[in-house]
């Protein structure tokens, strides 16, 4: 809550195979989806606060040669919400000639969905979203969000590619070697191991700063500014996303069928997370201050783990104690 960490603590093992290795404060975690917010969202609301991009104007105005087959109004806020129409993720034989020839089968691909008008959550909208930074700013996305967000809020084993490799728990394994420090998202790892959609990594305590910065309005002690108070606000605010009742931020979660990490008793409709696939949570809570990481391998080793359960049962323990003050 706030810069005080109310508790902390890891469990099991980084490693169960080939042998058992405890998990040791301060490891790296392959963050998976969490990306979405932590580095492409913020960075599309930076780049809006500072006047370099309008979230309500079509991708196509930064990117021309997005502007085929029913593309041409699909705007930055839509794919910010998962509303723009967009498979969920494109075949991965559209990434066989890397990032580059990817990115440009994406901008050739017809929309599944009608746009704005059902919830599909799309990695392809937010690896676009990826290649907008890199064409509004000429920083490619890495590389912004190093310099704009991790660094300004010490998040200093936080990125893409990590240099970090002895300290990263590892997820499943590819013909026989567990990945560790390698994303695990086969497209991510096809462009290079930076996209829009997932390929960061971190630790809870990075995440926990980070979370700091959203519900302190952009800012976190110790630390530089990142974003306007009111830019945070409209970042964070809940918005109807298609049908169904699904509430989404620009970039988070409010309430569809991901928001297993707000377990029972954090409001509903007005917190906020997300989720990563490798098995990370985030939940934020603007009443109460409070905010919830989790960072578990659910795929190491087999690729089985299921925590959706877990996430949603150490939300409602924290939210019980929370407020039992």
């Amino acid at each position: 809550r706030g810069d005080e960490i109310l508790y902390q603590q890891r469990y099991g093992n980084a490693w169960l195979k080939p042998d058992r290795k405890p998990l040791v404060m301060g490891q790296i975690f392959d963050l998976a989806s969490l990306t979405k917010p932590v580095a492409t969202a913020t960075s599309i609301m930076i780049l809006h606060e500072r006047g370099k991009l309008n979230i309500h104007d079509p991708v196509a105005k930064y990117i021309p040669t997005f502007a085929m087959n029913g593309k041409e109004s699909v705007t930055i806020e839509q794919c910010l919400l998962h509303i723009a129409g967009f498979i969920p993720d494109n075949p991965m034989s559209d990434y066989a000639d890397g990032g580059p020839m990817a990115i440009e089968r994406i901008k050739a691909a017809p929309l599944k969905y009608k746009i704005g008008e059902e919830f599909h959550y799309s990695d392809v909208g937010y690896i676009v979203l990826g290649e907008v930074v890199k064409m509004v700013d000429g920083r490619s996305l890495d590389q912004f969000a190093k310099d704009e967000i991790f660094e300004p809020l010490m998040m200093l084993r936080t990125s893409y590619n990590t240099p970090f490799e002895l300290l990263a728990v590892p997820t499943e394994s590819i013909k026989g070697i567990y990945l560790a420090g390698k994303v695990h998202d086969p497209r991510a790892a096809a462009m290079g191991g930076v996209a829009g959609h997932a390929g960061l990594f971190s630790t809870t305590q990075d995440i926990a700063r980070y979370c700091q910065m959203i519900l302190g309005g952009g800012e976190i002690k110790g630390g530089k500014r990142i974003l306007k108070p009111e830019t945070v606000a409209e970042m964070i605010k809940p918005r109807p996303a298609g049908k169904d009742g699904v509430l989404r931020t620009y970039g988070f979660d409010c309430v569809s069928s991901y928001d297993s990490p707000r377990g029972k008793l954090f409001p509903k409709g007005t917190s906020f997370g997300h989720t990563g696939f490798t098995g990370g949570s985030i939940w934020m809570d603007p009443q109460s201050g409070v905010y919830v990481v989790l960072l578990t391998s659910r795929l190491h080793p087999d690729g089985k783990g299921d925590v959706k359960q877990l996430r949603s049962d150490v939300a409602t323990a924290v939210a019980e104690i929370v407020q039992a003050r």
